[in-house]
This record gives structure tokens, C-alpha cells and sequence, in this order.
């Protein structure tokens, strides 16, 4: 199987070039829907199997844009995502906030009564965890993504299997839908970045106000050094949004911090970045771009 796929069969042809968005996973998957959400347009899907193929795919062919999931609120952050996205020094241009919500979905014909197994993406099982409590004889089986587990059961003809799934990838791939709106906490939202080659940002951005950013940066193993940089970022009015540690490979207690910063005045915030530099080991500026907008459905 290729690492990443065109997607054929859905999106009609056309004269027109359509941008070309890749995504882990395939049709269906809220990597797909979030990217149609944040383009407000049609799209060519790249379906990728991992997330580093989304930026092998953008290396291989620059015209490609990249969206890749960083946080839910829920399941916390996808820290191999941070490792990516320092790895490959691909820009983030902008962020979306998709709202996630699962359905119950089958072969047509089938009642909630008739299914023995269920199967999808370990963090969407999770996030229906008291929906699944009430099916106390089902068997849990965990899946790499949650549309292509829709997509197996619709091309297998498995019967008394259901999906844990979006009602887009149900609709795509013929299952009917059992049930709805199934996990647990309603305020389920995952984060997205869209990353690709730096000459495409500004295409990307298309004039929106730029106030936010990403940074990554190591500090010196001394007393107090966070606490510094933080006291900077508080003097300048940058408004501190996120920040993750982690651990540094082959440097044993020594960290790495990502963090995301807000800010009203670009001005101001360029100020406290040439502020904490002389206080840090190392800085990256792994993006800055418009505060994403967060989809209500």
C-alpha cells in the first residue's frame, strides 16, 4: 500500500485545479472535514497513512498543504506531532478547531441489538467510553483510523460489526447510522494546524491578522530559567496560550518547551522573542499565523 493516496471516486472532475490538502487517514476522517471546514472550498485530498507521510507527501510535491491534529480536548496533546513538526521545519500558516463528534454505524438492516463487535481509533473508543459501557457484551476491537474502519466494514460486508466513526464517512462508504452524537463529553473539540513549504504561507493566510504563534525552545539547567522567560513573555502582554514539555533525547533531565503565545501587537511580540533569547539555549519559530476559528457543529 502507498504511504499516501489521491483520492478518486468522491470529488468530481474538474477544469479547475483544486488545492491539494493532505491528511492521515482516508475519506471521511475528521482530518478531511476539518481541512474542508478551515478552505471553505473543494479539495483534492491526499490520504496518507501516517502523520509523517503528510510531510513526505510536502516534500515530494510543495504544491501540497498539510493539516495534522495537535491537541484534543480531551486526549491531550499528540506529542509525536511536535517531534514532526521540529523534524521536517515545515511553517504552520494557520489552525482550525473541529468540533468531534462520533456516530454508531453499520451495514444497513442491522438494529444496535445485532452488533457484537465495534471497532475504531483507540482515542474515539475512549471518547465513547459511556456509550460503549451500556453495550456491556460488545467486543472492543481498537483500529487505525476511524473512517477507514467504516470503509472495512462497508468493503468486507461485515456483518454484526460497527464503526465508531463521523456521519460523513457513514454517509461515504453506505452504513447506516444506529446512533448518534456518542461520546461522553459533548465539548470535544481537536485542534489542527496546516503546515506546508514556507512560499506558500502567505498564500495561505490571504490577509488575515497574524496573532499567534508557535515557538519551541531548550533552557539552560538552572534554577529558575522557565519562570525568566515567562516573566519576559508576562512584561511584553503575550498572552501565554499553551506550553508542553519534552524530553530531550540523549540528554538526560534536559527538556524542550513548546509553546503557543497570543498577542495583540506583532510588534511587541517580536520584542519578547529577541527578549528570551539571550536566556535560552536554543529557539525555533515553528509558526505565526491568524488565532484559528472553532466549528459549532
Amino acid at each position: 500500500m502507498k504511504s499516501c493516496r489521491r483520492s478518486t471516486g468522491f470529488f468530481f472532475e474538474s477544469t479547475i485545479m483544486k488545492r491539494k490538502v493532505a491528511i492521515q487517514g482516508v475519506l471521511g476522517a475528521y482530518h478531511g472535514i476539518a481541512a474542508e471546514n478551515f478552505f471553505k472550498e473543494e479539495l483534492e485530498l491526499v490520504e496518507c497513512n501516517t502523520f509523517r507521510d503528510i510531510f513526505k507527501a510536502i516534500k515530494k510535491d510543495p504544491t501540497i498543504i498539510g493539516i495534522m491534529a495537535i491537541e484534543n480536548t480531551i486526549a491531550g496533546s499528540l506529542l509525536q506531532n511536535y517531534e514532526l513538526q521540529k523534524e521536517y521545519k515545515l511553517p504552520i500558516a494557520g489552525e482550525f478547531k473541529q468540533r468531534i463528534s462520533h456516530c454508531f454505524a453499520a451495514l444497513p438492516g442491522q438494529s444496535v441489538h445485532d452488533i457484537k463487535e465495534v471497532m475504531s481509533h483507540p482515542i474515539a473508543l475512549m471518547q465513547c467510553g459511556n456509550f460503549l459501557d451500556s453495550l456491556p457484551n460488545i467486543k472492543i476491537v481498537e483500529h487505525e483510523d476511524t473512517a477507514l474502519a467504516a470503509k472495512d466494514i462497508a468493503e468486507k460486508k461485515m456483518q454484526g460489526v460497527a464503526a465508531i466513526c463521523s456521519s460523513k464517512a457513514a454517509e461515504i462508504y453506505g452504513l447506516e447510522i444506529l446512533a448518534s452524537g456518542i461520546e461522553t463529553n459533548k465539548h470535544n473539540f481537536t485542534r489542527f494546524l496546516i503546515v506546508s513549504a514556507r512560499w506558500m504561507v502567505e498564500e495561505i493566510i490571504n490577509g488575515d491578522v497574524v496573532n499567534k504563534a508557535s515557538l519551541v525552545f531548550t533552557l539552560p539547567h538552572t534554577e529558575g530559567s522557565l519562570s525568566k522567560v515567562l516573566s519576559v513573555f508576562s512584561f511584553y502582554g503575550i498572552n501565554l496560550t499553551k506550553i508542553q514539555s519534552l524530553p530531550i533525547i540523549g540528554r538526560e533531565w534536559e527538556y524542550q518547551f513548546y509553546v503557543d503565545v497570543k498577542y495583540a501587537d506583532f510588534e511587541r511580540y517580536r520584542q519578547s522573542v529577541d527578549a528570551i533569547r539571550p536566556l535560552i539555549s536554543e529557539l525555533h519559530i515553528l509558526g505565526e499565523y491568524p488565532e484559528g476559528e472553532q466549528s459549532i457543529i
